[in-house]
Parts: C-alpha cells; sequence; structure tokens
C-alpha cells in the first residue's frame, strides 16, 4: 500500500525541475504541446511551435544528421540525455542538459517528452558541462501527461518506481480514481491551479517505495502547464524526481567543485594521490587505491605510453582511503611496489588506455584475481561486488591507475559513477602531471619567475601604471631584474626597480627576495633614503647567511621612490642604479641629479640620501635596469638619449611607449635583461582634500570631530560619520596626551577615506589589549577596529598617525 503526505517544499533544491523547459513531440518529432519556460528559453511562443518540427531548436542532436534519424535513434536506445545547444529565435545558442523521455499511451502510442534545463543553472561551476550535464539529465524521473479533465493520457515506465501504481490502471483515470485521499485530492488541486495560471508549481511529497517498506522516500513534483497551438492550455505534465538520488548528484558536483580547490595545491605527487582518494570515499566508492608509474614522483624515466605492446610499468601505492579504519582491504601499502596481473583489467585498461567497469565483479575459480591469492582473498573477505579501473593519463602519458572499489554499499557502479570518477582522476592527472614537470629545472625556472614578478600594477589614484620584462636568456627567461608598484597610505605610491647581478635561478631568487624586502620595509612607511638603509642591512646579512652553492646578491642595484598625487611631489633615493627619467606633460625630458649610493651590500657604510621633486600632473616617470640603456657597441649616454626620445610623445599610450623604449637595436640582441616601469602621474583635485590645524589643548578632539562630521557631509559620506568622528578623537587625543604644538588633521577623498593625523611626538604608536583594570590603552584597538587598516610614519618635525575605511561603508 502507498502512502503519500503532501507538503510544500522549503529545503529541497528543485531548480533541475522547476526551471525545465517542456515540450511534447509526437513520434516524428512534430511539437503537440509547448510551455512557457520553454518560451522563455529560445523565445517562441507556443503559437509559433506547436505543429512544427523541434529540428529548427535542436541543431546539435548528438551524430543523428535529421530530427526524424534522431527520433529513430531515441526509439532504439528508449530514449536519450546528454548536453547540447540550443537555438533560439534569434540565432543564440545555450547550453542545456537535454532529456528525450519516452511517454506511452492507450493502445501502445507513444509520445517524447523534451525537457531542456540550462546545465550553468542548475549546477554552479562544478565539473565541466558534459560531466554536469550527464549527472543532472541521468537522474531518473518519472512522468505523467494529464489532460485538461486531468486523466491520465501519457506516462512513463519510472512513475511506477514512484507510486506504485502500473501503466495500464494508470492510463485514462484521475489520480484520486486510483488513489483516493484528500492527499490526491490537494495535488488536483495543485494542478488544476496550473492549468487555471499557466505556470509552474513545486511540491515536496514523501511516500514508501512500492519495493521499500524502510524509511519514506522524499520525492520533488513540478507541475507544467502545456499550451497548445493557441496557447491556451491542454493538460498538466507533472515531473516528478527522488530528492535522495537528486542530492546525492549534486553532492557529486559539490565534489568536484572541491577537488577543483584541494587537487593541484600540491607539487607533492604522494599528497595529490592521497588527496584523490579521499576525495572520492565515502562519496563514490568504499575503497580507493591510487597507484602511480613508480618514475613520476621524481620525474625521470621515459613516459609510459598508452597501446598495445608498450613496456609494463612497475607501480607503486600512492594513495589509500576506505570506509574501515586502517583500510583493511588493501594488499600494499602506500610505497609498495604493487604487481600488475597479466590477462587482468589492470593490463587491459594499461593497453586502451579507457576505463575499466565492472559493474557486478565476476570472482568465479580461475579468473584473474586467483593469479594473486593475497588479493582474491582481500575480495572474498570484504565482499567485493563492483569495480571501476581509471588510468591517470596526461599527453597520451600513463601516469598510474585508480581502482574504485564497493563493498559495503549495494549498488553497483554505473555510468554516472564512471563519468565522476573520471572527471576526478583527469583532474588529479592535470596536478600530478605538472608536479613531474616541475622536477625539471626548466619549469621550475619559468615558475619561480613568474611568480616573483607583479602580475599587474595597482597604481591607484596616484599614477597609472605599465611595464616591460625582456630577460636576455629567452629560453629560460629568468634572471634578476624587478619592478613594483606598492600602495602606501593617503593615496601616495611607492615605486620600486633592482638589478641582481646575473642570471639563473640563483639571481632570480635573491631578486625574489630583495622583491619581499622592499615590500616590506614600504609597508612600514620608511623614506626612501632610509629604507635603502634597511635594504643594504639586509642584502649584507643574507650574504652572510649564503654559502658558497647559493651566492648572495651582492652587486644588486635599486632605485625606490614615493610619489604623492595631494602634493604631486616624489621623493627618490637609488642604490648604484641609472637616474629616472622624467618627462613632463610638454615632453621636455630631463635625468634628475640624485645622489648615486653605493650598490646593496657592499658595506662601505655611506649613508643614501634622498631628493624631492614636483612633479607636474600627466608626467611621465620611467624607472628601468641599465639593460635598456647599455648595449655592446652603445655607449650609456646613446642609450639615455634614445630612451628620453622615445618617451617624448606625450600623446601616446603608456603601453605604446613601452613598446618603442623596449624596440631592441637593429641586428643586435640583448645582452643584459630589460625591465621598463612607466607610469603617468596624477594628482588629487583639491577638493578631495580637507586639512586643518588644531590646538594642542582639550578642545582639540571636540573640534576634530566637528570638522570631520562636516566635511563627510560635503563629500555625501553621512555613512562613515560615526566611525570617522571615533578614529580622529582617538588619533587626535593621542596627540594631545603624547606631544607639545600644534596638531594636524586631514582627510583624503579617493579609493578609500583615509584620516590623518600629524604630531610633534617622533615614537610610533603600537597597538595593545588592555586588561579589564587599564584605564587606557583601548583607542588604538578602537582604531583598528572600526579602519580597514591603520599605521604611523615618521614625517619632517615627528610623526603621522593614519586610518582607512572602505567607501562601501558609507552607503
Amino acid at each position: 500500500m502507498t502512502t503519500t503526505t503532501l507538503t510544500l517544499s522549503e529545503h529541497t533544491d528543485t531548480s533541475a525541475i522547476s526551471d525545465s523547459a517542456i515540450a511534447l513531440l509526437d513520434e516524428r518529432g512534430t511539437v503537440v504541446a509547448w510551455t512557457r519556460a520553454a518560451e522563455r528559453l529560445v523565445g517562441y511562443s507556443a503559437c509559433d511551435a506547436v505543429g512544427r518540427s523541434a529540428a529548427p531548436v535542436l541543431p546539435s542532436l548528438g551524430e543523428a544528421p535529421t530530427m526524424s534519424a534522431f527520433v529513430e535513434k531515441c526509439r532504439d536506445d528508449n530514449g536519450w540525455s546528454g548536453t547540447t545547444d540550443v537555438r533560439d529565435r534569434h540565432g543564440r545558442t545555450v547550453d542545456v542538459g537535454l532529456r528525450f523521455s519516452t511517454v506511452r499511451g492507450q493502445d501502445g502510442t507513444t509520445r517524447w517528452l523534451a525537457s531542456v534545463g540550462d546545465v550553468g543553472a542548475m549546477s554552479g561551476k562544478a565539473g565541466n558541462k558534459a560531466m554536469r550535464g550527464a549527472l543532472l539529465t541521468r537522474a531518473p524521473i518519472g512522468i505523467v501527461v494529464r489532460d485538461r479533465q486531468l486523466r491520465c493520457t501519457w506516462a512513463n515506465d519510472v512513475m511506477e518506481d514512484h507510486d506504485g501504481i502500473p501503466l495500464h490502471l494508470r492510463l485514462g483515470q484521475r489520480f484520486t480514481d486510483v488513489l483516493p485521499g484528500t492527499k490526491a485530492e490537494a495535488l488536483e488541486g495543485v494542478m488544476r491551479q496550473v492549468l487555471r495560471s499557466g505556470t509552474t508549481k513545486v511540491h515536496e511529497y514523501r511516500t514508501w517505495l512500492p519495493t521499500n517498506l524502510g524509511p519514506e522516500h522524499p520525492f520533488a513534483a513540478s507541475f507544467h502547464c502545456l499550451q497548445g497551438a493557441d496557447g491556451q492550455p491542454l493538460g498538466v505534465c507533472v515531473i516528478s524526481v527522488d530528492v535522495t538520488e537528486s542530492r546525492r548528484v549534486r553532492e557529486r558536483l559539490a565534489v568536484l567543485g572541491e577537488a577543483g580547490a584541494r587537487l593541484g595545491s600540491t607539487l607533492d605527487v604522494m599528497q595529490t594521490s592521497q588527496e584523490l582518494a579521499d576525495l572520492a570515499v565515502p562519496l563514490l566508492a568504499d575503497y580507493v587505491a591510487v597507484d602511480l608509474e613508480q618514475a613520476v614522483p621524481f620525474g625521470e624515466g621515459p613516459p609510459v605510453r598508452i597501446g598495445p605492446g608498450e613496456r609494463q610499468p612497475v607501480f607503486r601505492r600512492a594513495g589509500l582511503a576506505s570506509i574501515h579504519r586502517g583500510v583493511p582491504e588493501s594488499v600494499w601499502v602506500r610505497g609498495e611496489p604493487v604487481p600488475v596481473p597479466p590477462d587482468s583489467p589492470f593490463s587491459e585498461v594499461l593497453c586502451t588506455g579507457r576505463t575499466h567497469l565492472e559493474p557486478i565483479l565476476d570472482t568465479a575459480p580461475g579468473l584473474w584475481i586467483d593469479k594473486i591469492p593475497a588479493l582474491a582473498r582481500k575480495v572474498h573477505e570484504h565482499g567485493v561486488h563492483s569495480l571501476m579501473i581509471v588510468p591517470i593519463r596526461a599527453r597520451r602519458t600513463v601516469l598510474g591507475m585508480v581502482v574504485f572499489v564497493r563493498t559495503q554499499d549495494p549498488v553497483p557502479f554505473q555510468e554516472a559513477d564512471r563519468l565522476l570518477a573520471e572527471e576526478l582522476v583527469n583532474r588529479a592527472a592535470v596536478s600530478l602531471d605538472n608536479a613531474r614537470q616541475y622536477a625539471r629545472e626548466h619549469t621550475a625556472a619559468l615558475a619561480l619567475q613568474r611568480n616573483l614578478l607583479p602580475s599587474r600594477l595597482r597604481g591607484g589614484t596616484a599614477v597609472e601604471a605599465a611595464s616591460r620584462y625582456l630577460p636576455a636568456d629567452v629560453d629560460h627567461g629568468v634572471g634578476g631584474d624587478w619592478f613594483d608598484v606598492i600602495p602606501l597610505s593617503g593615496a601616495r605610491v611607492g615605486l620600486v626597480v633592482g638589478d641582481v647581478v646575473g642570471h639563473g635561478l640563483h639571481a632570480a631568487a635573491a631578486m625574489g627576495r630583495l622583491r619581499t624586502a622592499v615590500q616590506t620595509l614600504a609597508d612600514m612607511d620608511l623614506p626612501p633614503d632610509e629604507l635603502m638603509a634597511h635594504l643594504d642591512d639586509t642584502v649584507q646579512r643574507l650574504a652572510d647567511e649564503d654559502d658558497d652553492e647559493t651566492p648572495a646578491a651582492v652587486g644588486a642595484t635599486c632605485l625606490y621612490a614615493v610619489y604623492d598625487p595631494a602634493t604631486r611631489r616624489c621623493t627618490m633615493a637609488r642604490a648604484g642604479h641609472p637616474p629616472p627619467a622624467v618627462i613632463d606633460p610638454r615632453g621636455r625630458v630631463s635625468f634628475p641629479e640624485l645622489p648615486t649610493g653605493t650598490p646593496l651590500g657592499i658595506g662601505l657604510g655611506v649613508p643614501f640620501e634622498s631628493v624631492e621633486l614636483e612633479l607636474p600632473e600627466g608626467s611621465l616617470l620611467a624607472l628601468y635596469t641599465d639593460g635598456l640603456i647599455e648595449t655592446r657597441g652603445h655607449d650609456i649616454d646613446e642609450g639615455m638619449h634614445r630612451l628620453g626620445t622615445s618617451l617624448a610623445q606625450p600623446g601616446r599610450s603608456l603601453e605604446d611607449l613601452c613598446d618603442l623604449a623596449t624596440e631592441p637595436y637593429p641586428d643586435q640582441a640583448p645582452c643584459d635583461d630589460v625591465t621598463l616601469l612607466l607610469v603617468r602621474t596624477r594628482s588629487l583635485d583639491p577638493a578631495q582634500v580637507a586639512s586643518w590645524t588644531l590646538p594642542s589643548d582639550d578642545t582639540a578632539a571636540r573640534r576634530a570631530r566637528h570638522l570631520a562630521t562636516f566635511q563627510l557631509d560635503e563629500w555625501g559620506l553621512e555613512g562613515l560619520e560615526e566611525s570617522t568622528k571615533l578614529i580622529v578623537s582617538e588619533l587626535v587625543t593621542n596627540a594631545v596626551r603624547h606631544s607639545t604644538g600644534p596638531i594636524g588633521l586631514r582627510l583624503i577623498h579617493h579609493h578609500v577615506l583615509t584620516c590623518e593625523v600629524f604630531d610633534t611626538d617622533v615614537c610610533s604608536p603600537h597597538l595593545r589589549r588592555a586588561r579589564t583594570v587599564d584605564e587606557n590603552g583601548r583607542g588604538l584597538f578602537l582604531v583598528a577596529q572600526m579602519s580597514r587598516r591603520w599605521g604611523s610614519r615618521s614625517v619632517t618635525g615627528g610623526k603621522v598617525v593614519w586610518a582607512e575605511a572602505e567607501l562601501a561603508s558609507a552607503s
């Protein structure tokens, strides 16, 4: 007996059926009924579609050349499902999951129900299109088509598995005729509502499966209004899905998303193999073993090719996972060699390169399993009944195999399981192949260089930036040049170019250490001359730590500049580096006279000096390495003149200027790495900056709050008033308490809101957590909580303490 409980679904994900576009086709592929969802998907109304062939909407019909051939193929296969394209009335195509299901009527007649859903909308970003479509479209669905009087006219065989009503008892009957009761009446009430409104309704109900006396199964049912050629309702199509299976499908899709994040996070092939096994248990299998060709972890030896007659590799166990503690199903532990029995599914996989799927494992005596007695014993002890072996392949090379086994799960592996297993293994194969390639020095060198140079330049409101890096060693692309654009507080920006003598991995490694050091020192808001002094100390310390096999960065040069768009002033210092080129908005070129400074790490003890310039808005600043201006046959002065001439074109874009400036001399290969950083300066509108001088007394904090409130109202940032008043109050209060003389307050409105407070005390503030009994010490803690970041920097005559707030908070 079947019992049904009807409840409105609030927790079940029913988008796969509620958003489906439904069309009913006859045996020739002609549309006989249409839905509003189908009209939304392809733009054809029921008047346009009913009575016409579905072929114009379905340009991709598998391998069938015509609609009739496709219908014939569906008849032979009892339906079709997969991913394809549909074409809307404007000629655009949409990737969809498409299912053709057979529905049967009286006298043995058949119709085809086409259900189409946007694969991306149904499943998010997890997995590729083919994988998502295969999993979603293969989930079994029950279908019933009823006329306006709610009598069943068509149904598929799956419905009997859902509610236990045979097809011959269902056809021609209303639901209340075959299953009387208030629950059936409620469902018919939903159908009538759908007929009246022409829309789609989704409900969830629970029932005991006819063959199952255990727990109830939840089903999600969607009710679609079918329209005729006149656009009027013809009847209702009811599609029901076993929610348990639907949830399982979506869990698998979620695992594919997790696999994208977890697999490939390391270049350790053993760890990647274990991650693959852990992902698959218990979602897909009760036991998983990952076996790698023994040379894969070391990137050595010739690759193992797929195909008959190829050499038989030696495998080692790299990953193990089981639903049982200790993995008792495994004969071999991680790291042990694993034999490949001849004339077995394993050798077949190596020969064909295709997955071996054995839903019901044949364990009869005398088969391949008996050739390994220890393996046969494990198979019988743990009740292994279903098996998949998936090759790990990369560019027709075998990296290994993955064995999926079911023991306690009574359901055999099916086609959808194979698709999921292959997708997981393919993702792992990419990571494993990358790890093998990374073992080679050439790949390691390229990866190092890519990671050491900035992927994009962030000039903020201060500068527009562009760059070029041209290694002298084109084959390896590794050298010691670097550049950076570093956002600083108060809308300022740090600009740096450096050069470590030499090429190859050692120079690149030394460059990476120096670039990191510069970023750290710049984050401390040190003036350029002080930053150079600290960087010089860092290079000397690294030289003392390095041994003969990893030479230090002795001979490195560097230029560091800080540009402030509020004042249009640029402060620079250099350590043995070529001077910058400055091109004003009219195209006039100059190379400022900066104290040369000694190269980093020399240890002469000569102090570095800074020079401050005022740059007109729109000035071009070029920082470069000596490879750009010094070549064989051309001296430095000629190179500097050539650089200035190529940049003295105010109307050109930065990218064009980079190309012009780095164009090599004719018929002369570069002898050194070439690096160029170009920035075009911007300035803040005076209306974006507000500054005041406050007395150092008890009225300062109140005055600061009032000024800040007034200014934020002027800028339309009322949403930041409360947090900004708290910040300026705490900073000004600290300035009054710890300094003498006037106090400066400045607000800057750029991509963030910056609050700056100047005082004459040179000691930097430090954040600490106040104890319950402390009366002070909570001000900076509050500032840190109310701002996105805060800090301090030394300036002439004292220091500036600053804090930044996101403008998004103002809305």
